[in-house]
Parts: structure tokens; sequence; C-alpha cells
């Protein structure tokens, strides 16, 4: 890997450490949210919130590179828009769901450290479609469970129903994960993240009107979490997902974004004022050490079988070319 490649790779690993920072402080809204109202409530109103932060740059980007368009470029373009914001936001549905859910039935520290298994996930099920990876990628995979166990888990370890829910959580953000991967080379990263939203709000909406009903009194006291979610972990983060993830090794990326565990353990320590035990201070240096790793392993195999595009913009990339 040249230098360019180097820096092009340690910039994107950036912006998703920065996502990581806000889903990880996010933990503490949505255990606040789930005392208020229903999973499908809260998944509804914090996207929309998203929604509505995301589109005056979607349409200043759009006016911005609507001279530049041919037309074939903008046909591949909304095709992209559909497909991927299908694909990703039906899985961003049902794994934020699963998670908001689940985490009225387990401890913080249990979900962060099962929802973040999307960190063995990723790589996992990119093997089974043919995507290779260099094996020393998985000693930066075992150091991040090793770290997360350490930094999550105290006393015995076992599985109820909340916890069951954090693991279907867990797959449903690794196929996000892929799909954004996919799809972020073809199209605008920040369209991407709006076409996914629009997928999970629409889906959340259902779920809300079917089975929830929320009262107002309810939403009002929910509304600084869903508010704090939407723009921090909705608005802000899952775009800077879309944009980290372009071009960017998914296995490596799902390694930064599982730090969003060590940051809801530091944000509880230095904000409220909670304990640092040793072991977790260990869980957190070991998962650092794995994002750092990752800086200079496991790059191989992905520069030998898919060249990096850095230099190119989304537009008129086609499907083969990648």
């Amino acid at each position: 890997m040249d230098q360019k490649d180097k820096l092009y790779t340690l910039s994107h690993t950036l912006m998703l450490l920065v996502a990581s920072f806000f889903w990880g402080t996010t933990f503490v809204a949505q255990s606040l949210g789930a005392e208020y109202v229903g999973a499908g409530t809260y998944l509804a109103l914090r996207t929309y919130v998203g929604i509505m932060f995301l589109l005056p740059f979607v349409i200043y980007r759009d006016r911005k590179e609507n001279r530049d368009f041919h037309k074939e470029d903008r046909r591949q373009e909304l095709e992209a828009f559909i497909k991927g914001g299908m694909l990703a936001g039906l899985f961003i549905f049902l794994a934020s769901f699963a998670q908001q859910y689940g985490i009225a039935y387990t401890s913080v520290a249990k979900a962060g450290f099962l929802t973040a298994l999307y960190v063995v996930f990723v790589p996992i099920i990119s093997f089974f479609f043919g995507r290779r990876f260099d094996n020393k990628l998985w000693i930066c995979v075992a150091l991040s469970v090793a770290g997360l166990y350490l930094l999550c888990m105290k006393g015995r370890f076992y599985l109820e129903m909340g916890d069951a829910c954090m693991v279907l959580s867990a797959m449903g953000f690794s196929i996000q994960i892929l799909a954004v991967s996919r799809y972020s080379k073809r199209i605008d990263p920040v369209k991407l993240t709006l076409s996914q939203f629009i997928v999970e709000a629409a889906l959340a909406t259902v779920v809300m009107l079917v089975l929830e009903k929320p009262d107002m009194a309810s939403i009002h006291s929910a509304l600084p979490a869903i508010l704090y979610a939407g723009v921090f972990s909705s608005g802000i983060a899952y775009t800077l997902q879309a944009l980290g993830q372009k071009n960017l090794n998914p296995a490596i990326a799902s390694i930064a974004m599982c730090l969003e565990s060590v940051f809801g353990t530091l944000s509880g320590w230095i904000v409220l004022g909670q304990t640092l035990s040793l072991r977790e201070a260990m869980g957190c240096v070991l998962m650092f050490g794995a994002i750092v790793l990752s800086q200079f392993m496991g790059t191989e195999k992905k520069q030998r079988d898919e060249k990096y595009i850095p230099d190119k913009t989304y537009r008129g990339i086609s499907e083969d070319q990648q």
C-alpha cells in the first residue's frame, strides 16, 4: 500500500471513529427513551429528525453537482438511491428495532458487547460471499472481541431474551455495513444515508401506528433522547459511516465502528462520574490496539483483489469497474 492509500485509509477510519463516538454516547439516550416510548416510536421520530437534519445538505450538494451530471449518471444514481436505500434501510430498521426493543430487557453493558459483534459477523458474511481478507486481519478481530468482553462483561455470561435481540441486531448491522460499503461507491454517501433513513422511517412509522400508538405526554418525556439520537447518531454518525466506508475494507470499518462500546464507557466515566476499572481500561486498550494494527494489517489481500479508487467520485463508476 503506497502513502496515498495509507492516508486515505487513515482519514476514512477517523470518520468512522467519530461516528462510533456518537453511537457510543447514544446508548444512554436509547435507554432513557425506552422508558417512555416503544421501539417503533423512538425509531420513527429519531429518524425523522435525522431526515430533516440531512435534507438541506442533500439539496445543496445536489444543486452543486447537477451541472456535472449526464443523463446516464443520473439514472445510475437513482438506481443506487433506490436499491441501496431499500437494502440498507431495511436492515438498519431491523437492527435498530431489535436493539431498541432488547435494551429494555438487558443491561447497557451487555447490549454494547452483543451489538458490537458485527465486528465478527462482517468478515464472516463477506467470506461466504466470496470476499477474501488477509489472514492477519483476524488478529485485529480477535483483539476487538477480547477488548469488548473485558470492557462490557462482568460476572457470569448468560443469554436472555434481550440479549438474543442484541445478537439479531448485530446481524442486521452487519448486512447494513456491507450494503453501505457496496453502494457508497455508486452514489453520494450523504444521499445514500438519506435514502436508508426514508425506508427506516416508513417501516418504523407502521410499527408505531399499528402496534404502539403513543401519547403526546410520553413523546414529550422522551424528546431530549430522541433529538440527541436524531441529530448526532442518525444525522451525523450515519453520514460519516457512509463517507468513511467508501472504498474502505468493510472488515476494517467494522473494527473502527465497534469502538462505540469504548466511547459509551468513557463518556459515562467522564461525564457521569462512573468508575473505570482496570479490567475495563485493559479492554479499551485492546480495542484501540486493534484499530492501530488494522491500519497496517489486513489490507494486502484487498489491494490484490479490489483496487482502491480514492481519486474517483461516485459518478459514472460502473459495477464492472468496481
